[in-house]
């Protein structure tokens, strides 16, 4: 009887104890990282009796959690690379936002800036036309300067972000910590604390939200957890602290990741991070935001370039040569590594330039892109640099070294439209590096440089005639300007000698010759002292006789004698003519004396549309192209948020379907273990009326 009571006991009290467990299960069903609990039952060992051996009841020997570690794991990380890609793909959609398509976009505002011209072409003294030109590049500028002020306000809303993040990380690993060490404590006890070992869970989930860990348990039970592949975050109750720091060029539109453990502090690259929002987020400021303001800078710098350049070759309202029709910031200075040993502190950042004339010329090359140079040789000039594209990772080597072509006493390199110099006193070492982010000020610089209408440089300084007497076809195709000496140049005058070679009055042999004395005196093919000169001319100055062919541009600086051409003292021109002309027909490039009345520089305004400017393509073209480049980024990352989503929910359904808890799963058991409870108090019932019927028998 006693044997009864006592194993009617055990089970009831063991039954008791797995519905409280069943309970707590139910209680928890919606609480986040809760695993199921499962006590486990034993049976105890039996004790002979001479006929064998009976049971003694059952006893519970633990409460475990029921966990898979690889199931767990996976959810952590997929949930961390879910995390990464949602968050580069919300900012992305912001980003794309920024550059509207239609009347609303940029490159609308670029059409109406160009086709405005046309009206001025049409009536070159009208004001009013002049004036609504300059309200399109006002709007022009506006537009440029509000996209950046837009993006620049998503870098601080990203940094923000980041900010918030770090010290999300810093907390969750303090408390990781903290738990740890009451899990090594609570170990001692022989049995697995399950709630702390879920809040541990639970804690590596939430951060992994934010970057991605891998984790290692040790023999104690604590959890070390390693970020960037082997960087120590938290070991034992000991959490090491993270922040973002500069990059080695203290550029400040880059950050990256740093972790310090026991004082000593280690930059992470972004690509060694994996997942989570500050990967992301990193990802998307260090690189799609920069691609974004490079490609918006490019955009700004070349059209502004183009135009200041083509408003230098005109003349405006008051007989002056063009001023800037934009105000341009110089590009900024590179960015030195920390690390550098060299002398050579300051390189210069400028656009490629025409060593003959001094005009930008560069822009057609222009990549949407950051550059890093290494030096690779120090000593004496010449210096080699390896040029890293960083859009793209493309290099190139290039020299400094002294440009014989112009004044300057700087070294310079060139590259992709841009020209770096230093100088030369200063000298590199082997493996200094640099930064450029040539476009990065731009388009927030981008302003009009005026505000009178009259000084829109519309008149073309030269104009192109025939001569009189002509009797050929030859008629003039195309004049453009080139360059503007600074006193106006002499006049050049183009002889036929037959219908498809001619001289130009420009050529040192033409000077004190017989044909120019001809020409002076009148005379015509067919008169012997004007064929004898020709004679002596094609006798005497073979070189200085030129093939024409219809439709070909002849250009100023194409002479082939002595002096060479001087844009200080000599017009530059391009000349196209058409048609057939006879011996003795003339076409002379002189300065235009009816400039009011000229608008040749706004229709060679209009004519920019179809420039080869961005990545070849005509200049109406860049912002379809910029639209294009962002938006299919976008659409990248919302196709791989969308899938990595998908993952991680997926493996949060595999973890949960073994972890979660089921209610109709508990509700049969509770079912179960009600009915055992039930049927060992019913034992108990048994072992008491025995009793008290021997009891009674004994005192009968």
């Amino acid at each position: 009887m006693s044997s009864l009571l006592s194993i009617s006991a055990s089970a009831l009290t063991a039954n008791q104890n797995v519905l409280n467990v069943i309970g707590n299960n139910i209680a928890n069903v919606n609480t986040e990282g809760y695993s199921r609990q499962q006590a486990i039952l034993q049976s105890i060992p039996g004790q002979y009796a001479g006929t064998g051996y009976y049971g003694k009841g059952v006893e519970i020997t633990t409460v475990t959690r029921i966990y898979d570690a690889f199931l767990t794991r996976q959810a952590a990380t997929t949930k961390s690379v879910a995390a990464g890609d949602s968050v580069r793909s919300t900012y992305m959609q912001q980003l794309e936002s920024l550059f509207p398509g239609g009347e609303s976009g940029l490159g609308a505002s670029v059409s109406d800036l160009l086709n405005s011209f046309s009206d001025i072409a049409n009536a070159p003294t009208d004001l009013t036309a002049r004036g609504v030109t300059l309200a399109r590049a006002e709007e022009l500028a506006n537009r440029f300067q509000s996209t950046a002020e837009s993006i620049n306000e998503l870098r601080i809303g990203v940094n923000q972000q980041l900010d918030v993040d770090i010290a999300a990380i810093n907390n969750l690993a303090k408390q990781i910590g903290a738990v740890n060490k009451q899990i090594t404590q609570a170990l001692g006890s022989g049995h697995t604390p399950n709630d702390l070992m879920d809040k541990r869970d639970q804690l590596v989930r939430d951060l992994n939200k934010y970057i991605q860990t891998s984790s290692v348990t040790t023999d104690d039970g604590s959890l070390t957890l390693f970020v960037g592949g082997s960087q120590p975050l938290v070991m034992g109750d000991t959490a090491s602290t993270v922040a973002l720091v500069s990059d080695d060029f203290n550029n400040p539109n880059q950050r990256k990741f740093a972790i310090t453990f026991n004082g000593k502090e280690r930059v992470l690259d972004t690509g060694l991070l994996g997942g989570g929002e500050v990967t992301g987020l990193l990802r998307f400021s260090n690189e799609d935001l920069v691609q974004a303001e490079n490609l918006l800078g490019r955009m700004a710098l070349s059209i502004g370039t183009v135009m200041n350049n083509q408003q230098a070759l005109g003349l405006d309202l008051n007989g002056n040569q063009g001023n800037p029709l934009f105000n341009l910031a110089n590009l900024p200075a590179a960015y030195s590594a920390k690390q550098n040993t060299g002398t050579l502190n300051n390189l210069s950042v400028g656009i490629s330039l025409n060593d003959t004339t001094g005009v930008p010329d560069g822009m057609q090359d222009f990549l949407a892109s950051n550059y890093e140079i290494t030096f690779t040789s120090t000593g004496a000039a010449p210096f080699t640099a390896v040029v890293t594209r960083l859009s793209d990772g493309v290099q190139q080597t290039v020299s400094f070294a002294d440009n014989l072509a112009n004044a300057s006493t700087n070294l310079e390199g060139e590259f992709d439209g841009l020209r770096l110099s230093f100088a030369a006193a200063d000298v590199p070492a082997v493996g200094d590096r640099f930064v450029i982010a040539p476009y990065s000020a731009a388009s927030r610089s981008l302003t009009v440089a005026f505000t009178s209408p009259k000084e829109l440089a519309m008149a073309r300084p030269i104009t192109a005639e025939a001569a009189t007497g002509n009797k050929g076809a030859l008629t003039l195709s195309s004049l453009y300007t080139r360059s503007v000496p600074t006193t106006p140049g002499p006049d050049v005058s183009l002889v036929f000698l037959t219908s498809t070679q001619y001289i130009r009055t420009d050529d040192a042999y033409y000077t004190g010759s017989p044909l120019e004395a001809a020409i002076t005196a009148g005379l015509k093919p067919g008169d012997p002292v004007y064929d004898a000169a020709v004679l002596d001319y094609q006798t005497n100055a073979p070189t200085q006789l030129y093939n024409y062919t219809p439709g070909n541009a002849i250009e100023a600086d194409g002479r082939t004698s002595l002096p060479a051409f001087d844009p200080t003292t000599e017009w530059g021109w391009s000349l196209t003519l058409k048609g057939v002309p006879q011996p003795g027909d003339s076409f002379t490039v002189k300065t235009n004396p009816y400039t009011q009345l000229d608008a040749a520089n706004a229709q060679a305004m209009m004519d920019l549309r179809d420039m080869k400017l961005f990545d070849k393509a005509p200049l109406t073209d860049g912002y379809a192209s910029l639209i294009a480049d962002i938006g299919t980024k976008t659409l990248g990352a919302k196709q791989t948020a969308a899938v990595s989503e998908q993952i991680a929910v997926s493996i949060e359904q595999d973890r949960t379907a073994v972890s979660g808890v089921n209610l109709d799963e508990e509700a049969a058991r509770l079912l179960q273990f009600q009915q055992a409870y039930q049927a060992a108090g019913k034992a108990m019932q048994v072992a008491q009326t025995l009793f008290d019927t021997l009891i009674a028998s004994v005192r009968a």
